[in-house]
């Protein structure tokens, strides 16, 4: 697994938004929950939220997967702990692995994660929507800092990000302990 660099932007913005949780800030997470579904700046309820939150000049993509993040977060903002984040992945895949261990159909949720790795990046938006509505009802954590990086790096050629929740995926489920990857 890379090593992180601390305090990276994407890391930042997901702790701003943890903040906002902590706070317990429901007007703020009810206008974040309004760009659900929506395209980046068509929910002029998230600006004040978002924008002082990005660099001067974000490029598309950051903007784009900034608002993305910021919606899906206000819909489930439960993130994996400081300590889980150093000792395992945390990607998207490895969220959805703990799902599989903790569901009665392991099978259901394979395919639903395969469709997801699957999804092109202008119906991405909506297949993480229904994802982290599912990680939602089961609590399952996600790493926030890391699905916005993710979310940049989905239309790569060589689908580094897909196959990085492949890994993850398939290598925490098969540890056998609950959220813990096989060879760590």
């Amino acid at each position: 697994m890379a090593e992180r660099m601390p305090f990276q932007f994407e890391d930042r913005f997901a702790q701003a938004l943890a903040e906002l949780a902590q706070r317990d800030d429901r007007a703020a997470l009810a206008a974040l929950r309004r760009g659900l579904g929506k395209p980046p700046g068509t929910a002029p309820e998230m600006f004040p939220y978002v924008v002082p939150l990005l660099p001067s000049n974000p490029s598309w993509r950051l903007e784009r997967a900034c608002y993305l993040v910021a919606s899906l977060f206000a819909l489930h903002p439960l993130g994996w702990e400081g300590d889980e984040r150093g000792r395992r992945l945390t990607n998207l895949g490895a969220s959805f692995a703990l799902l599989a261990q903790r569901s009665s159909n392991r099978e259901g949720v394979t395919r639903r994660f395969l469709h997801l790795l699957l999804a092109h990046e202008d119906e991405l938006g909506e297949h993480l929507r229904h994802a982290i509505g599912l990680l939602r009802s089961h609590a399952v954590p996600v790493d926030w800092g890391r699905l916005l990086r993710d979310i940049q790096g989905w239309s790569h050629d060589d689908l580094r990000v897909q196959r990085q929740w492949a890994r993850a995926y398939y290598d925490t489920l098969g540890s056998g302990e609950e959220g813990t990857v096989s060879g760590s």
